[in-house]
């Protein structure tokens, strides 16, 4: 009986939390969208099936996180980009009508380079609502080295917080 009561103490709390972990993700997309009002948003849901329709044109995905993160895992098809630098020329010989998706961990340095992206000219650029932490906690699939994987970097400690502990790397 001490056991069962343990356990649904164990299961209330683990509840308690990912309720927590929920609300908190959901207000650090509201503040991200009050923050970049002029950024258009992509679910992860509407990215999957976009990457998967071959009838229509791949959009550029881009890996706004550091090259650390990128390598610990990144959405199959991304290029990883340096979101710190305000230089966009590699980014010259990109069709300024492709469709360009960016993400980063959650979506704050994703919707800034973005904002950036627009302001360079670019069109029908879209920012990862929740970015790679929401991508991998919906169970989509990541890669490292052109093989799946079920690790992501968790930026740092507070941040991890938000991506579910299973698919935390020990790189951070």
């Amino acid at each position: 009986m001490i056991f069962t009561i343990k356990l649904a103490i164990i299961y209330k709390k683990e509840r308690v939390f990912l309720q927590v972990r929920s609300l908190t993700f959901n207000f650090l997309k509201l503040l991200i969208r009050l923050q970049f009002p002029n950024v258009e948003e992509i679910t992860s849901k509407e990215l999957a099936q976009l990457l998967l329709d071959s009838a229509k044109p791949r959009p550029l995905v881009l890996d706004a996180r550091s090259q650390t993160e990128y390598a610990v895992s990144h959405i199959e098809t991304a290029v990883h980009i340096n979101a710190l630098s305000s230089d966009l020329t590699e980014l010259s010989t990109v069709s300024k009508g492709r469709s360009i998706v960016v993400y980063c961990a959650v979506g704050y340095r994703s919707a800034k380079l973005a904002q950036q992206l627009d302001k360079a000219g670019m069109k029908c650029i879209y920012n990862l609502r929740g970015g790679i932490f929401e991508w991998a906690n919906e169970g989509r699939l990541i890669f490292r080295d052109e093989q799946p994987t079920h690790l992501v970097h968790p930026y740092n400690a507070i941040w991890g917080k938000l991506l579910k502990a299973s698919y935390h790397s020990q790189e951070h």
